[in-house]
């Protein structure tokens, strides 16, 4: 006798669930290639030591697809400074004391429901509407995780909006609640803006941004950040890819950028040795498929990568930032500047190191998995209504850090860069 698993069981929707949760881990996306899996203390500890360990963007949690609650803890341990204490001078007692910073997330579940449509609505169509509505919720549930962690780690929604986009703008009253932790505006010490030339920390005159039509995004930029990186104080982790031979001796970091702001990188002389350069790269890294896509070049260092959707800001839309290095009290009311006018705007681009969102996984009570579909048949079974939903949660890693002069707030693997862009047609 064959095996049947008739319509609406319980073991259907399991299978099912199991088979989108890998669906999604699996999705072929930017945001997707930048993840690994949650560090553990024995990873820390070899990254103390200076030893070689997997560090990449995104770190998923899956530990409360094991055990109870809606919210994880993680911990920063800062490094040890001062001098030394030589020859035979007395030592005890003079131990430096261990500190360490916590930060966390929740998990909360989205849910999308999806109308398969009626008795006459199928009667009269040649699609199997209920397996195109299948099609239709888990592409939204992708896209949804994809920008739910763009908007995270630029600590901003911006205001780019066309159908595409799932996040709501930030003025939508269920903004927060889709969100699930709080969106933070770039910590102060990991915020600049482009100079033209260079960069800058933002700052602000009157009541708006200090930045202009010319501070675009261009390879003199990507310079600056690099002497930025070589030079600052604990600065965000370099990105290890599994299998990179070249981790330790060529250290890398990612840097999103709008597509916008990646065709201005496209003009310096020279590009297409960069396109190579990732390309030969990523033959170095197994190659992994964040280096082949045709829009990704590397330079001094710096993985150049199109971001799926823009984070952009326009004239007269204010860009929220911290004005103190020891505070997370955000500055709201410092606007992108009038004369941008509508030809002007400023994306934002994100350079990643490692370990710069955490990610959170829960499980749904009848399937066991983040992701689970749910069927229902409404007025005496002549409607059908699909529902795609997920338990999740993620949040920028952010700690309260010391610097050795003092301690920081301080987004851990990540710095916002502010620039300005030339509107097309559209905008």
């Amino acid at each position: 006798m064959g095996t049947n698993i008739p319509y609406g069981s319980p073991l259907a929707n399991k299978l099912q669930s199991a088979g989108l949760f890998a669906a999604n881990m699996q999705r072929n996306t930017t945001i997707n290639r930048l993840t690994g899996k949650f560090p553990q203390q024995a990873q820390t500890e070899a990254m103390l030591r200076q030893q070689t360990s997997t560090n990449m963007p995104i770190v998923r949690c899956m530990d409360l697809q094991k055990m109870a609650g809606d919210e994880v803890e993680f911990d920063f341990v800062n490094h040890l400074g001062g001098k030394p204490i030589m020859g035979s001078r007395n030592a005890e007692g003079y131990g430096k004391a261990m500190s360490f910073a916590q930060d966390r997330l929740r998990i909360n579940q989205a849910r999308y429901p999806i109308s398969a449509g009626d008795t006459m609505t199928q009667q009269r169509t040649p699609h199997e509407l209920r397996k195109l509505a299948r099609t239709l919720g888990e592409a939204y549930m992708n896209r949804l995780q994809d920008q739910l962690s763009l908007v995270h780690m630029a600590g901003a929604r911006g205001f780019h909006s066309n159908v595409e986009w799932a996040v709501p703008l930030a003025s939508d009253p269920d903004f927060a609640e889709i969100l699930v932790n709080p969106v933070r505006a770039p910590s102060k010490n990991r915020h600049m803006m482009s100079t033209g030339a260079g960069l800058e920390r933002i700052a602000a005159s009157g009541n708006e941004i200090t930045i202009a039509t010319t501070d675009v995004f261009n390879a003199d930029l990507v310079d600056a950040l690099r002497s930025h990186l070589d030079t600052m104080a604990l600065p965000p982790p370099a990105v290890e890819f599994d299998g990179d031979k070249l981790a330790a001796d060529a250290p890398l970091r990612v840097l999103l950028c709008s597509a916008d702001q990646y065709n201005g990188f496209t003009q310096t002389p020279g590009y297409r040795t960069y396109l190579a350069n990732a390309i030969a790269r990523g033959q170095q890294a197994g190659n992994h498929p964040l280096f082949m896509g045709g829009d990704t070049a590397l330079w001094n260092g710096i993985l150049l990568v199109k971001m799926p959707k823009p984070i952009r800001f326009y004239a007269g839309q204010a860009i929220n930032w911290c004005s103190s290095y020891t505070s997370e009290t955000e500055t709201t009311t410092d606007l992108v500047p009038a004369s941008f006018g509508t030809t002007h705007a400023v994306d934002r681009a994100i350079l990643l190191g490692g370990q710069a969102l955490a990610e959170a996984w829960g499980k749904h009570r009848t399937t066991g998995n983040p992701f689970f579909w749910s069927e229902k048949e409404l007025d005496h079974g002549d409607k059908l209504e699909l529902l795609i939903g997920a338990i999740n949660g993620r949040s920028k890693v952010r700690f309260e850090v010391d610097h050795g002069d003092g301690k920081q707030i301080t987004d851990h693997g990540i710095i916002a860069i502010d620039t300005a862009v030339k509107l097309g047609v559209a905008g």
